[in-house]
Order: structure tokens, then sequence, then C-alpha cells
């Protein structure tokens, strides 16, 4: 056996650990060369679907009601607490903060009882419940607001866990950057998205590679959405046998300086 027999297989293994920036960078195209591509102009535009979330049972909003009527006539003014403490919301106050849309969509409200709000717009709902006010109030502004806006990454991701969005119209390529990002191992061509529609849950596949991503579907986040990102092949290599590189080379080198005095003895 000779020095060349020994460092094939271990070449042939480094090569294969290798993660070139065809499986790293987000959203390419065909841009061979980039250098050359013009500066200060418009390469490609894409237009944006359109997407408003439309709120579901079991949401949590904020519904703020501010008028000119006195606060002891003001039979709404049960928000005023929350309202001040809307400015230091996260997820644990949340919940003792908005109001809970029950499994048949509705709000209930002194006075005028419950107001259905499920699969109306932020927007929508904050127009409705204007309009329900005014009946009450003094040139009534109603602000509604999604505080439990979330979604899940599992996988290669640099902090697992459930994120809560800032608003409800945010790109996939935004919610990962507020989750960490990804790995330098993550397969971004193949991320599952587990997405509830109807009282199902669908599985699709995202390919976060390809610059038409811009124009998909999933380009939006959805309420509840769960992302499990796979890792690439390359992963064990750079995880174990890598870490242990140096052993095995020391390993190697032991054994070669063996066999050739063993062979130079002959």
């Amino acid at each position: 056996m000779n020095n060349k027999t020994l460092l094939f297989p271990l070449l042939i293994v480094l090569l294969g650990s290798c993660v070139t920036n065809k499986k790293y960078v987000y959203l390419q195209k065909d841009d061979v060369n980039v250098a050359n591509l013009p500066k200060d102009t418009v390469v490609r535009s894409y237009d944006i679907q359109n997407y408003e979330y439309r709120i579901q049972p079991e949401d949590n909003i904020s519904v703020k009601f501010e008028s000119l009527t006195p606060q002891e006539y003001d039979i709404f003014n049960r928000n005023i607490v929350g309202q001040q403490q809307t400015q230091n919301l996260n997820p644990m106050n949340a919940i003792l903060i908005g109001d809970l849309v029950d499994p048949n969509g509705e709000v209930a409200y002194p006075v005028i009882g419950k107001v259905k709000v499920a699969g109306l717009t932020v927007y929508e709902a904050q127009t409705k419940l204007q309009t329900l006010a005014s009946q009450y109030l003094k040139s009534p502004v109603v602000k509604v607001r999604l505080i439990n806006f979330r979604f899940t990454i599992l996988g290669e991701v640099k902090q697992e866990g459930t994120v809560v969005l800032p608003n409800n119209r945010v790109g996939y390529i935004e919610a990962i950057g507020l989750a960490g990002g990804l790995t330098d191992l993550a397969d971004k061509r193949n991320i599952k998205l587990i997405r509830q529609v109807d009282g199902k849950a669908e599985v699709r596949y995202l390919n976060l590679l390809e610059e038409d991503f811009i124009n998909a579907p999933e380009y939006f986040v959805h309420q509840n959405d769960i992302l499990i990102v796979p890792a690439l092949r390359q992963r064990p290599y750079q995880t174990y046998f890598g870490k242990n590189l140096s052993l095995v080379l020391s390993s190697l080198s032991l054994l070669l300086i063996t066999i050739t005095l063993i062979n130079s003895t002959k």
C-alpha cells in the first residue's frame, strides 16, 4: 500500500464536506458575473402578491378605544390599563392585555355584546368596531392590532423556538432573520413548511435559494406556521469528522511513517 492509496479516500472525504455558495446564498438568480451587472440600476422587479391576514378564532387582539366621551361614561374604558401596558408588550403579558377571540370568532364588549371579528382583516375589524362604538361614544377612534402573530422554526437554525412577529405582514426571509438566521449547514432548498388551513395541516416545501421565491404564495408568514430546516449531507462530516480531523491526520501520518520504516527494513 502506497501513500497515494491512503490519501485518496481522505481527499474524497474533504472535498465531499465542502459547502459551495450555490447551497449557501439566499435568493439566487442566473447572475453568472455579478461584477459586470449595472450598478445603481434596477436589475429585476417582482410584483409582490397581495396578502392580508384575517383574524381567526383563538387569536389575541389588542383593541384600543379613544374618544371625547368623559371616562366615567366610557363603557369601553376597561382597556385603559391594557393600552398603557401595550408599550411594553411581550408574549407573557399579551394574554392579559389582549381580547381573546372565542371559538365562534367573537369578542365580547359591555352593552353591545359579542362582535364577530373572525374572517375580517385587522382594518375591517377596526372599522366595524368603530362603527359600533360611534353609537355610544363621541368621535371614537378604534385601533386594532394582532398581538400573538407567531411562527415556530426548528432544525438547522441559530435559535430554535417560537418567534412572535412585530406585525402580520412579514416575509419569510425577514422572519428567519428575526429568528437569528439559519446555520451554514442548513439545506435552504428543502425547508419543510407546516401550515394550518381550514382545520387541516398542509405540508409544503420551500426553496430559499431561488430568487423566484419572492413570487411564491408562501412568501409571507401565516399565523402558527411551523418551519423545519433540514441539514445538508455535509453536516456529519463537518460536525463530527471535522472536529476530529487533526486526530485522523496524526493517525494517518503515524501509519505512513510506520509503513515507510517497515518497507525500508525489508
